[in-house]
């Protein structure tokens, strides 16, 4: 009898091992700096941000803010999670990217980890695979908001208050938002007034995890012009009419912010011949 259920323990055995998820491999954060956290749970090496940090005009009073907190935290001192939130295009993913890099080169064990938005749910347990490690992290949320609706904001307040065990001491969370609140723009007929009521305390409850606010009002033509005058000069570009055509530029936009002057430069630099470092 054994030696007819042998065969098929053996069979049923590798049956099991094929259906088991992937083993992921100890993450090796020697290999970078910056990694992205994928859907699968690896870390995967991304290369340095490029921008530099004294390129990043117009936001003075929240890059200092920001530097001085995340300075706290690479030294081991108290800091807080923090969220970046305003209008789109003013730099907010630009500034937690390349604050980490200024920071980061003196700081060896300093890594940044970028997780979707989607992966919201994961972060508890990611959360949990940090704390052990020696290095201290910096996640990275970009465009945070929980379109997928309560459990979301339930999943991420979970890391941010690391249950019996309390947060994570080396992990500092950063999320950019269009939105203070995180809200998302939801339909009140799909689950009715009070569920919608109750999902909104829920969202907006996280916002109160994060200790450090910093927000990005929509940028003004003087400074607007100011970015434009400080690519160009960074980059080496020339035009007589640089700043007539900036306007010109932002009109068709529709908008005055540190994206549309990036692209407005990239435009000129290809006009130009000349190449730019992203």
């Amino acid at each position: 009898m054994e030696h007819v259920l042998e065969p098929i323990l053996a069979r049923i055995a590798d049956a099991l091992e094929r259906l088991a998820p992937p083993r992921i491999a100890e993450p090796d954060f020697t290999a970078a700096r910056l990694f992205r956290h994928d859907p699968a749970g690896a870390f995967l090496a991304a290369p340095d941000y490029p921008l530099a940090l004294d390129s990043l005009v117009g936001v003075d009073r929240q890059k200092g803010r920001f530097v001085e907190n995340l300075q706290r935290f690479a030294a081991g001192l108290p800091a807080n999670h923090a969220l970046l939130w305003g209008v789109r295009g003013t730099g907010k993913s630009s500034l937690a990217k390349a604050a980490f890099m200024s920071i980061a080169d003196g700081v060896s064990d300093l890594k940044l980890v970028e997780v979707d938005r989607d992966q919201v749910s994961a972060l508890p347990a990611l959360f949990d695979i940090l704390r052990a490690r020696a290095e201290r992290f910096v996640v990275l949320c970009d465009d945070l908001s929980f379109e997928e609706g309560a459990d979301a904001a339930k999943a991420l307040k979970s890391a941010l208050e690391g249950g019996v065990s309390g947060p994570p001491a080396n992990v500092l969370f950063v999320a950019t938002s269009n939105r203070r609140h995180l809200m998302p723009r939801t339909n009140t007929e799909d689950r009715g007034l009070i569920a919608t009521a109750e999902d909104a305390e829920e969202e907006v409850s996280v916002s109160d995890r994060f200790g450090l606010w910093i927000g990005f009002p929509p940028m003004d033509q003087d400074t607007y012009l100011e970015a434009i005058r400080g690519y160009a000069k960074r980059h080496g570009l020339e035009a007589p009419d640089l700043e007539r055509r900036a306007l010109q530029w932002s009109v068709l936009r529709g908008a005055r912010s540190g994206r549309v002057a990036w692209q407005f430069i990239r435009d000129l630099a290809g006009e130009l011949g000349k190449t730019l470092p992203l």
